[in-house]
């Protein structure tokens, strides 16, 4: 499971039972799909950077849950013919790499879903130079 957070932008003229049925809706949709919801917050009405709809201002909730990645397309397909969502985005949480003790004391770096890139090669090989002469870039002002 991964860490996603969502982000929804309903309408400023949505009643309040009408959101809360849609964050129940929501977070029911998330716990079906064999998820977990770790924190719904609600951030209150702010204005848009630009208007959507019409609208000049937006009621932003913040949902942050764990779920398997299938489970998403399915979440966004329920938020996308709400009505009263203006806008939604999920985006993918990054958790900091968790270091396990082993028995002897020593720490254990492999992930099993570790999803960091491969360290960088910082080798530096001579034979991999640029001959400026052959480079695009304009050429040195002289003066």
């Amino acid at each position: 499971m991964r860490r996603y957070e969502l982000m929804l932008v309903l309408r400023p003229d949505t009643a309040d039972d009408r959101v809360q049925q849609i964050l129940d809706r929501t977070t029911r949709g998330i716990a079906e799909a064999d998820g977990q919801i770790v924190k719904v917050s609600p951030w209150g009405r702010r204005r848009l950077a630009y208007p959507i709809h019409g609208y000049r201002e937006g009621s932003y909730f913040i949902v942050v849950f764990d779920a398997e990645a299938v489970s998403i397309e399915e979440l966004e397909r329920g938020l996308n013919i709400t009505e009263e969502i203006m806008r939604h985005l999920v985006t993918r949480i990054e958790r900091p790499v968790r270091r396990e003790r082993r028995e002897d004391g020593s720490e254990d770096d492999s992930d099993d879903d570790d999803d960091s890139p491969p360290p960088d090669d910082d080798d530096d090989d001579d034979d991999e130079k640029i001959d400026e002469s052959e480079s695009e870039a304009a050429p040195r002002a002289t003066d």
